[in-house]
């Protein structure tokens, strides 16, 4: 069973940093498209970042220049840099790894951005 485990949320100041980590088991993780999504209270589940399993990239506009999302397959993990943060990045933080039409979340963590 797959299971998905993210962590390093948190609150943080206006213009501050934070990395969110990803540790994923049950699963071929190397072969896994790995994603992160977020839902800020009272809208919709949002993509953030994704990454194949060949390293290839894609960001939503809103986060392109200050987040750089990456893993490490010998560590069955996915991780999030976040810079330069805004109060409006504040949401609920969702690790998704995908393989065909299979896929699987996390429990999420908070990022709260907030002076």
């Amino acid at each position: 069973q797959v299971q998905l485990v993210e962590s390093g949320g948190g609150l943080v100041q206006p213009g501050g940093s934070l990395r969110l980590s990803c540790a994923a088991s049950g699963t071929i993780f190397s072969i896994d498209a790995m994603g992160w999504y977020r839902q800020a209270p009272g809208k919709e589940r949002e993509l953030v970042a994704t990454i194949t399993s060949g390293g290839s990239t894609n960001y939503a506009d809103s986060v392109k220049g200050r987040f750089t999302i990456s893993r490490d397959n010998a560590k069955n993990t996915v991780y999030l840099q976040m810079n330069s943060l805004k109060p409006e990045d504040t949401a609920v933080y969702y690790c998704k790894s995908t393989r065909g039409l299979l896929g699987f979340w996390g429990q999420g963590t908070q990022v709260t951005v907030s002076s």
